[in-house]
């Protein structure tokens, strides 16, 4: 038979982790749907600067007649454009600083859409899940939740 004074110990452990299991599980779902957004939103602007990359030249085309940017050369504009898409994407798919990598994207699509209004829904689209990105942060698949995570166990 178990004695009173040890079982209260034992029930206590199991308590904390039936806790923390449902801490745990509280997030998961959200956590899922935000990495899922940060890998698809950045596997696609990363297609797009690779895209840029392999066709430099119909990236150049591609701002100086469509997105035509003033008081900035078109070759200047694209490959802003290149590489503002390839770093920001990849930090993004990594959880890694991705709260500020939104923001240039952010800053891209509102000014392509300055100037080339035609394209909107697109702009929409991927405006909304940056800013979703943005307010929420990264979630727990992340590089910043480790590093969050690893400071908070320092104090």
């Amino acid at each position: 038979m178990i004695s009173s004074d040890n079982a209260v110990p034992q029930h206590s452990a199991l308590l904390d982790r039936l806790v923390h299991t449902r801490e745990c599980l509280h997030g998961f779902p959200l956590s899922i749907v935000q990495l899922a957004m940060r890998v698809g939103v950045g596997l696609a602007f990363f297609s797009s600067g690779l895209l840029k990359y392999k066709s430099f030249d119909y990236a150049t085309q591609l701002f100086e007649e469509a997105y035509k940017f003033p008081l900035l050369a078109p070759d200047v504009a694209a490959r802003i454009a290149m590489i503002n898409e390839l770093t920001c994407s990849t930090l993004l798919m990594l959880g890694f600083a991705s709260r500020l990598a939104t923001l240039p994207l952010l800053a891209m699509i509102l000014l392509i859409q300055i100037v080339y209004p035609v394209d909107w829904p697109d702009h929409v689209l991927w405006g909304s899940i940056l800013l979703f990105l943005l307010t929420r942060g990264p979630g727990s698949f992340s590089i910043d939740h480790l590093i969050e995570r690893y400071f908070r166990e320092r104090r």
